[in-house]
This record gives structure tokens, sequence and C-alpha cells, in this order.
């Protein structure tokens, strides 16, 4: 398994369509729920993805906010999940953040179902749940 980690101008037209199609194929039709999945955050973010030959099998983009960073869709594979690639994908985006912007708290709004999962990682919830997207999500922070 191979990582990468690009800027969008460092992105190649096949590597970002991969990207897109993963994302709409998961958050869009998967999910159910119909957004602008593709936004300006991708200009400004850093994305990393993990690959197994031509197969993106996750993915999650970085976004410095000045004050703070996010980092967001965060997203494996239908055919790779069930084999803890989230862990892996996280510690590698949370190590990523750490190296180029450390001394920045990290905000996510992350989907409420997964609170556990990032509280075992720091996180805390800093906000009430909310709706974005239809989707129940909760605002969490690291703290630093």
């Amino acid at each position: 398994m191979d990582y990468y980690i690009k800027s969008f101008s460092e992105l190649s037209t096949k590597e970002f369509y991969e990207i897109a199609k993963l994302r709409i194929a998961v958050f869009v039709v998967e999910q159910t729920c119909p957004y602008q999945e593709i936004d300006a955050a991708d200009e400004q973010a850093l994305h990393i993805w993990m690959q197994e030959g031509p197969t993106i099998i996750g993915y999650t983009r970085i976004i410095d906010l000045d004050t703070t960073v996010t980092f967001g869709r965060v997203i494996i594979h239908p055919s790779h999940r069930g084999q803890k690639l989230g862990n892996r994908l996280l510690e590698k985006t949370l190590a990523v953040i750490n190296t180029q912007m450390p001394d920045k708290p990290i905000v996510i709004s992350a989907q409420a179902h997964l609170t556990d999962f990032y509280a075992a990682y720091g996180f805390v919830p800093i906000s009430d749940i909310y709706l974005e997207d239809n989707i129940p999500h909760i605002q969490m922070q690291k703290g630093r």
C-alpha cells in the first residue's frame, strides 16, 4: 500500500478524477446525500490517500484555516472496510498535520456516529449535534 500527499496543483487529472469518483460514490450515492461534493476547499487542501495498485482505498483532505486546521472527506473504499484502514488513514493525516501545522488546534465536523472513533485519538466534542447535509454531525477538537 502506498501513501500520497499532494496539493491540488500537484494532482494529476487522473488522480483527481479517481478521488472525486470515490468521494461521490460514497458521500453522494451511498449516503444518498445530494450536495456539492467538489468544492472550493479542494484547491486549498492537501490531499492524502492510500492506494493499492490502481485503486484508491482511503482518502482525506487537510485544510489550513489560518487559526485552526481541519480535515474531512475521510473515506475508506467500500471493498476495503473492516480492516482498520480508517485508523491508519487518520494516523497518517494527524502525522502530516503535526509536521506541517504543529501549533494549530485541529477542529473537525465529524459525523455524529463516529464520535467514539475520533475520541480514541484525543478529539472531544465542542458542539451539540447538528445537521449538515441532513446527516447528524458534531464539531470536535483535538487538544494540543
